[in-house]
């Protein structure tokens, strides 16, 4: 009866701590180890001390959950420490998830456990191999940097390709904690680049990239290889291998020239890259292992494979890569971004490339702000003559948005949208018009700027009804307050003031051009300083048209007397200026620019002043004519500088260069590329020769010691001469 009652509470011990961590109500059964109440963190301590290896596994559970809240939890690392020799395999796996975590805080008492670290390297479990050599790498101390390179070395020749894997991630750490044993890890690189694993080999990429970079060369005999491979890494390790090769193939092989641009199997998907003999065999060989991967369900594979494609492949086989960079617009908004950018650099590089595909691009309303302004740069890069008209009905529904910053975009798009179609001037024209009827001010400032770029850029004769546009404009002079778009009007205004019919008021000058003046001028003082700059050009260009006019003289004196007394050196010297300019007009009153008490304003007016005087003819063409388009906006300059940067790196997605990414132009094209039997594996040849050895025993042929040292050869040429001349001596025999 005892034993039975014995076994029924061990059956019942047992039955609850199996079922102990079961969700019941739906409830996580690790939702408690989350708890942060003070009291249960005051345990921790206590159990990590307990005999109990439960106890000591939910205490490692509670610290790891506290970490992964950003809780710091350091006070018990000499007590985990303790535990890292532990019988439980859940606990140990704690406890280096600890030790990683707090390694680099407390480096002194991380040392009290290497002896553990060393022996765990030849523990059974591959796991806890791995993990120990992680732990042992992360550990901040130089001195021990001859401990972690011989760990690397002896994990580097380890039978699971996971602990090969945790070896080559380890070579980075070891390098960064001493540099002199670089030439002891690049032994172990060398030896880790010959690894067949597929899971391994993406690690020894990554570690190759960070000891030596620049040494492409180390990777001939691996290439074809590596090539061979692709289809078989993880997701992880196909991105590192594909940006791996794809800087050798740009460094190793020479550009694709215009006939391999021809070859047919370019054009189809199925065939060899090859085939035709045009392209090298093994740039192709790289190209159809890519290939494939340009359809992998992981977007950052995908791009890896589009980056790479796009820029080894000749140019007949850059349209491969539009339906799959196209596919991925399809994501979520950060993937959608990332492959929009890459689309706005083929677009400003390749425009054709996308035009068949431009209804991508149109934009969607219930888009994120930054998708939207992305669309609208590609579409600009995708404008032609042919598909204008159709952009520009896109461009004015966008202006509707509730969105200043892709109202501005689309007014400027549609500017550039007129210039590279001079028919679509005058709907660009009449859709500036309209917007400036709107209650937003970013609609009318932006629409201002942009009509004063296109007048700059288009001749007033292939405008209609320039003036009445003018005139328009000028009579919302007093509701538009944005200082640029102030300033532009008051540019077009003197800019287009000159009256070719005689019915005026001022004969020469426009009836609506000197009430401009005057508005500006009664605000001289308090208008930005690009307004000031421009109420002086006006009032010079009023001048030179009618320098008989009395109000317009008088006009101009109260600028000019304002400027010379402005804060501004800019607006006291372009005063100066104009009025050098306007000495030589016969004004109607010689006292216009003198001050009674002071003479002339600016210099004496007398006959020996000296300097050049200008005919009206020669100020009229000095200040109406030869001038310069404004430099590009932002808006432009983003677009041209997308062209600089990568497919695929992050620096296409900020349009800025960072630091520690690959966002600098791959390697240039070499003139010749290196000789394809450099790719070639030394085993290869070895079993050549071994072959040809084996033909002279079997054809009873002895043979010389002096055949064997000839053998011995270390160049490729060398040992192909030798197996050449065995061969020979071969048939020569039979």
């Amino acid at each position: 009866m005892a034993a039975l009652t014995n076994l029924g509470m061990r059956i019942q011990e047992t039955i609850s701590e199996s079922t102990r961590d079961l969700p019941f109500m739906g409830r996580s059964p690790n939702l408690e180890f989350f708890d942060t109440d003070e009291d249960k963190v005051k345990k921790i301590s206590r159990q990590l001390e307990s005999s109990s290896e439960r106890d000591k596994l939910e205490a490692m559970k509670r610290l790891v959950a506290l970490i992964s809240k950003g809780r710091n939890v350091s006070e018990f690392f000499a007590q985990v420490v303790k535990n890292v020799g532990s019988n439980s395999l859940e606990t140990r796996k704690l406890v280096y998830i600890y030790l990683l975590r707090y390694a680099g805080v407390e480096p002194d008492l991380a040392l009290l456990s290497i002896n553990t670290f060393q022996k765990d390297l030849a523990d059974p479990n591959p796991l806890i191999r791995a993990m120990a050599l992680r732990v042992l790498s992360g550990i901040p101390v130089p001195i021990i940097s001859s401990l972690v390179v011989l760990g690397i070395g002896k994990c580097a020749s380890d039978t699971s390709p996971y602990v090969r894997k945790t070896a080559a991630l380890a070579i980075p750490k070891a390098y960064g904690l001493d540099a002199a044993q670089f030439s002891s890890l690049m032994t172990i690189l060398s030896s880790l680049l010959h690894d067949r694993s597929p899971l391994a080999i993406g690690a020894v990429a990554v570690a190759f990239n960070a000891l030596c970079s620049t040494r492409l060369d180390l990777l001939h005999p691996h290439y074809r290889r590596l090539c061979r491979m692709l289809g078989d890494l993880d997701e992880w390790g196909q991105i590192q291998v594909v940006a791996l090769l794809t800087r050798y193939g740009r460094r190793m092989f020479s550009a694709p020239t215009v006939s391999e641009c021809e070859t047919p199997a370019l054009l189809d998907c199925n065939c060899s890259l090859q085939k035709e003999g045009d392209l090298d065999a093994d740039l192709g060989l790289l190209l159809n292992s890519v290939h494939p991967l340009l359809q992998s369900r992981n977007p950052a594979v995908a791009m890896a494979a589009i980056r790479s494609y796009f820029y080894l492949s000749p140019a007949s086989a850059h349209s491969k890569v539009i339906l799959p960079l196209i596919s991925l617009l399809h994501r979520p908004y950060g993937i959608r971004h990332a492959a929009l950018s890459s689309c706005l650099n083929i677009a400003s590089t390749c425009p054709d490339l996308l035009r068949k595909h431009i209804t991508e691009f149109f934009v969607k309303i219930d888009e994120p702000s930054g998708v939207k302004r992305l669309k609208v740069r590609i579409l600009v890069s995708l404008a032609n003559a042919e598909n204008t008209n159709e952009l520009i009905a896109e461009f004015k529904d966008y202006a509707r948005d509730t969105d200043d910053s892709l109202v501005s975009d689309s007014i400027r798009a549609i500017g550039h949208c007129a210039k590279i179609s001079p028919s679509a001037n005058d709907s660009a024209s009449a859709a500036f018009m309209n917007f400036l009827e709107s209650p937003q001010e970013n609609m009318v400032t932006s629409s201002i700027l942009m009509l004063k770029s296109l007048y700059q850029f288009t001749p007033s004769s292939s405008i209609s009804a320039s003036s009445k546009v003018i005139a328009r404009l000028a009579s919302r002079l007093d509701t538009v307050t944005h200082g640029s778009a102030r300033a532009a009007l008051i540019w077009l205004v003197g800019q287009y003031s000159a009256s070719s019919s005689g019915v005026t008021v001022i004969p020469g000058v426009v009836d609506w051009a000197p009430d401009v003046l005057r508005k500006v001028a009664k605000s001289f003082a308090a208008e930005p300083e690009a307004v000031r700059l421009q109420c002086l050009t006006l009032a010079a260009k009023l001048l030179a048209l009618s320098p008989s006019n009395s109000t317009l003289v008088l006009l101009a004196r109260y600028v000019f007397s304002q400027a010379r007394y402005d804060v501004s050196y800019d607006i006291r010297d372009r005063a100066r200026m104009l009025a050098a300019i306007l000495r030589g007009l016969d004004l109607h009153e010689d006292e216009v620019l003198e001050d009674e008490n002071e003479g002339d304003i600016w210099e004496r007016k007398d006959e020996d002043a000296g300097g050049v005087k200008l005919r009206i003819e020669q100020a009229r063409v000095v200040l109406f004519e030869g001038k310069v388009h404004d430099p590009p906006s932002h808006f432009f300059q983003e677009i041209e500088s997308m062209r600089f940067y990568t497919l695929g790196t992050m620096g296409i997605v900020a349009n800025k260069s960072l630091y520690g990414s690959e966002d600098a132009q791959l390697p240039d094209w070499t003139a010749q590329g290196v000789d394809s039997h450099l790719r070639d594996s030394p085993v290869r040849y070895f079993l050549i020769i071994l072959l040809g050895v084996s033909q002279f025993f079997r054809a009873g042929i002895p043979v010389a010691p002096d055949l064997f040292g000839s053998l011995n050869l270390g160049s490729f040429r060398e040992q192909l001469s030798a197996l050449y001349w065995l061969i020979a001596v071969v048939i020569a025999c039979r």
